[in-house]
């Protein structure tokens, strides 16, 4: 389908970012699908169990949905890597409507109860592939949009740039991200495309099945109101399409309150916020210096 709108959901071999691609394809796009992972069996859940997923299944999935799936290799912490996957978007289809910036370093030690001292120093990987990576996603991204003069570019986050979560690198790379969409807003102003921070609830992915097995005290009550993943894509279709998304542009959202604002359900059934027991994100600031 020509008029099909185009994504790219990148770190969606599996978790979030699958289920994100996933919800992309129920609505009929051509969902571009990067990770790392070709051969099943390569990663590894907190366990040391082995966790399924690859690219190629996801867009195969995507497909299956109704959509178009195109798995992309790509390691975010390449700028080479990710130049090249830009190039193929744009040789392939001449345009991006949304980027979802989903790639991020998972740490073995990540949900430890350890302080940031006693993790290994590798845990700043986190601040590298997730941060950083999304800035270098979204220059490209922008690249593209401002000249097509549409299009939306969204973090996933959470309630870790609020709360203390994970310990303090994975809290730094939220927070930045929600600063990303933030300042990227100022710049992208007038231009026809927005920037968007998502606040995730819980989510029903593989690692957080692990999780709850592992640390079932923590994580029974959050997994039974877990989100499906795949509501994030729908959620964000629905801002894209806001008639107040300028308004929303550069702003941190909580994905279960602005879904019930914009009347998106998961699978049927609203979500809960977490606001009152996490935490608020910063409103948006209109001092602007250069």
């Amino acid at each position: 389908m020509a008029d099909r709108k185009v994504a790219l959901v990148t770190g969606a071999s599996r978790g979030a970012g699958a289920g994100i691609a996933r919800g992309f394809g129920e609505l009929g796009y051509t969902v571009y699908v990067t990770g790392r992972t070709v051969t099943p069996g390569d990663a590894k859940g907190w366990d040391g169990s082995v966790l399924p997923g690859t690219v190629a299944e996801t867009a195969a999935r995507v497909t299956e949905l109704g959509g178009e799936g195109i798995a992309v290799v790509c390691d975010h912490a390449d700028d080479a890597q990710v130049a090249r996957l830009f190039a193929q978007i744009e040789a392939e289809q001449g345009r991006l409507d949304i980027l979802v910036n989903n790639a991020a370093y998972i740490h073995h030690q990540l949900i430890e109860k350890l302080p940031f001292w006693e993790k290994e120093l590798d845990a700043v990987n986190m601040i590298d592939v997730g941060l950083r990576s999304s800035y270098v996603a979204s220059w490209y991204a922008a690249k593209m949009m401002v000249k097509q003069g549409s299009g939306l570019i969204a973090f996933t986050s959470s309630f870790g740039a609020s709360c203390y979560m994970h310990g303090p690198a994975y809290g730094a790379q939220k927070a930045g991200i929600d600063k990303l969409a933030h300042d990227m807003e100022h710049d992208l102003r007038g231009t026809g495309v927005a920037a968007v921070s998502i606040w995730l609830g819980p989510q029903v992915t593989e690692r957080s099945e692990i999780a709850r097995k592992t640390n079932p005290e923590q994580y029974e009550e959050f997994i039974a109101m877990a989100e499906n993943p795949e509501f994030t894509a729908h959620i964000l279709d629905a801002i894209d399409k806001a008639p107040n998304r300028d308004e929303l542009s550069g702003q941190t959202l909580i994905g279960a309150e602005i879904a019930k604002e914009l009347g998106v359900q998961d699978r049927g059934h609203d979500r809960i916020s977490h606001r009152e027991m996490l935490g608020s994100p910063r409103p948006k600031n209109p001092a602007a210096i250069y």
